[in-house]
């Protein structure tokens, strides 16, 4: 069996390599913006389910992969979801506000199986080092702050800044393992199905 990642995030790739599921790779041409403005009212719970669920279901639509997981990170801090800044500026001014504070990482991801498609979101607090102002300019150097959620990645140059993670690692790099290991089960199939030579 193969699993098609409806993602075009190294992290989540990594994720995926590194306990044993080599999936073929899609990347959705959502609009997800628009999927966001339809969606004014909604949590970042609600949000990133959302747009894993339309990922993956572009995928599936297109592909004859009979297994495809999409997903979708968002950051929230004080009650506001941060997405990816995208510019310079943006990044400047969320990871001076996030500096020395904690935030919550949410994942949502939507399987879909020959047996039917599930949902689930993963909830990690992340709780950001006290950057410097030379840090955070090196930071946003490396230009990866501009096209991660809430301008960070603990998989790449942010890693040093992340001083600790209370919850699930994996879905803080993208995609949770226990998330797909539960999801795969509640559709009758187990993860090791997709290990290596399975």
């Amino acid at each position: 069996m193969k699993l098609c990642l409806a993602s075009k995030s190294p992290g989540r790739l990594q994720v995926l390599t590194g306990a044993g599921i080599t999936p073929d790779v899609i990347v959705s041409e959502v609009d997800e913006d628009a999927i966001l403005e339809a969606m004014p009212d909604a949590t970042a719970t609600e949000l990133v389910l959302a747009l894993a669920r339309a990922k993956a279901e572009a995928v599936g639509s297109s592909t004859s992969h009979d297994f495809v997981i999409g997903c979708d990170s968002m950051f929230e801090m004080d009650g506001k979801v941060v997405g990816k800044p995208h510019t310079e500026k943006v990044a400047r001014e969320r990871l001076h506000a996030m500096r020395g504070r904690a935030g919550d990482l949410h994942t949502g991801h939507w399987l879909i199986t020959p047996n039917g498609a599930v949902g689930a979101v993963s909830t990690a607090t992340v709780h950001v080092g006290n950057m410097t102002d030379a840090e955070i300019e090196a930071y946003i150097a490396t230009g990866e702050p501009l096209h991660v959620a809430g301008s960070f990645t603990i998989d790449g140059y942010g890693g040093p800044f992340i001083d600790r993670i209370e919850g699930d690692p994996h879905g803080v790099t993208g995609l949770s393992l226990p998330v797909l290991r539960s999801l795969l089960s509640q559709t009758g199939y187990s993860v090791t199905d997709f290990w290596h030579g399975s």
